[in-house]
């Protein structure tokens, strides 16, 4: 729950509108409950459930498949997703920083912050005010 907040709370700092925001705070929903698009459209309209599904990995896939994914789509992103997908890294690093997930070894974090880099400096036009978190973040881990 935290880390959504986190999310949503980063882009409402960086001036992003309210949908952007309250896509934020959903940006999980389809990946790790059993919501719909169709259901997200109905609560919240479609650009915000269009701005989920944008972001939502296919858990069909395998691991390093939806990682490599993410860096592909980050490429071809709107400004909106990607200021979804940068208030995400940003918070996931702060995390992993404040209270590393059980079991992951110093090599699986630093991974994550490397991959987390090579999504979030795919984006064609990143936002600002959220960049400047993301290097703060990211100096956490010594980048």
């Amino acid at each position: 729950m935290n880390h959504v907040i986190e999310v949503a709370f980063l882009l409402a700092q960086a001036g992003c509108d309210a949908e952007v925001v309250a896509a934020g705070l959903l940006h999980d929903t389809i990946e790790d409950t059993g919501v719909t698009y169709d259901e997200l459209a109905v609560e919240f309209g479609p650009r915000v459930a269009d701005l989920v599904t944008t972001v939502t990995d296919d858990k069909s896939l395998p691991k390093q498949v939806r990682k490599e994914k993410q860096v592909e789509h980050a490429r071809a992103a709107s400004a909106e997703v990607g200021a979804i997908k940068t208030a995400d890294k940003t918070s996931n690093l702060r995390s992993i920083h404040a209270a590393p997930p059980a079991g992951w070894s110093i090599e699986r974090r630093i991974e994550y912050v490397a991959w987390a880099h090579r999504v979030v400096s795919s984006l064609p036009s990143p936002n600002e005010a959220l960049m400047v978190e993301y290097s703060a973040a990211r100096a956490l881990h010594g980048e």
